[in-house]
């Protein structure tokens, strides 16, 4: 075993506090990575706070790791020493069925392993990338190009490859009428993307107050959901919604926003059911969808997409002794768009 630096929290409430963690020795397939960041994803908050499920503590969020190789097992091909690599939200998984075949990890039939909040098959607890370092097995470890700098590529990990595999799944092809719905850490990245695949990019906002900021990362339109003439004017425009907000929305106003055959992607994860009428989706043959994140040739497939497109998240790079404030400007929305740690402040 080898020892980490780390940021965690020792119960639901926080605060952080500095802590060592052990990392496995290294097997013939595994990467020792040295952290130089790590970005803070919303989902961090509730699994850190029990929202999503049991917490073990001390537990160390952190999904969103991109890094240097500092050394490899014997047997690793695939990446070197001083590599630059990135790490999302999975460490490994069975390799056995037909999912992980298919290069779609994150839908193993035995479970992914989660790089926090997980059992390993080593049987050890993961914990994440608010840490010093980190040890993943080399299938699991992506390559992050030399046009896209470390602190800007670690949001791609997760708000990154979660919005990019839903517009590849459902074909977004130039001249598509996309809507974005809210405009925060996930769907500043699906404005992006979608407005580099050429589709009509239209942001369903709250409010008209990021409007500026919207159009200026790639959005055509930009409507605010608190007017109920948004949704009359609107009535069967989309080809395509992404829903990237956590929290209770009216879902079946939204689906009335489809286009015949349209679909309603889900990839915010509110804790609480949403509520959906079936005559929402039989009138004119709707789809109402989830996605997870992306499996590991998807999400190096996103990042040198970024790199050709000059694709980056918008970050604010903080010290580790603020995250807990950046956790609470996170709860408010308070965040263009996407806190990232660095690391070398631990």
């Amino acid at each position: 075993m080898s020892t980490a630096q780390a940021r965690a929290v020792f119960d639901s409430a926080g605060p952080f506090q500095p802590t060592e963690i052990q990392r496995r020795e290294l097997q013939p397939h595994d990467i020792l990575i040295e952290i130089k960041y790590a970005g803070i994803c919303h989902s961090d908050i509730h699994s850190a706070r029990g929202e999503w499920g049991p917490v073990q503590y001390p537990f160390v969020p952190g999904h969103e790791i991109a890094g240097i190789v500092a050394a490899v097992g014997s047997a690793v091909t695939k990446h070197a020493v001083g590599d630059r690599v990135g790490v999302g939200c999975m460490v490994d998984s069975c390799g056995e069925c037909v999912h992980c075949h298919e290069g779609e990890e994150q839908y193993c039939l035995e479970g992914m392993t989660g790089t926090y909040g997980s059992v390993d098959r080593y049987g050890q607890y993961t914990q994440g990338g608010y840490s010093s370092h980190i040890v993943v097995t080399e299938d699991f470890v992506v390559r992050i190009p030399d046009a896209l700098s470390l602190e800007a590529a670690a949001p791609l990990l997760c708000a990154g490859i979660t919005t990019y595999s839903p517009l590849r799944h459902w074909d977004v092809k130039a001249g598509q009428k996309v809507a974005v719905v809210g405009l925060g850490g996930l769907g500043h990245m699906a404005v992006k993307f979608a407005h580099a695949m050429g589709a009509e990019v239209t942001v369903l906002s709250q409010t008209l107050k990021k409007k500026e900021d919207g159009l200026k990362l790639g959005a055509d339109h930009y409507y605010a959901t608190s007017d109920v003439e948004t949704f009359k004017s609107l009535a069967g425009s989309f080809d395509l919604i992404i829903n990237t907000v956590s929290a209770q929305i009216d879902i079946n106003a939204y689906l009335s926003l489809l286009a015949v055959d349209g679909t309603l992607v889900n990839v915010g994860a509110p804790a609480e059911p949403l509520p959906v009428q079936v005559f929402s989706l039989i009138g004119k043959r709707r789809s109402f969808a989830g996605s997870s994140i992306g499996g590991i040739r998807e999400t190096q497939e996103m990042l040198d997409f970024c790199a050709e497109h000059n694709i980056t998240p918008e970050i604010e790079v903080i010290s580790a002794d603020r995250i807990d404030e950046a956790w609470e400007r996170v709860m408010k929305s308070d965040v263009k768009y996407r806190f990232v740690i660095d690391i070398a402040t631990l």
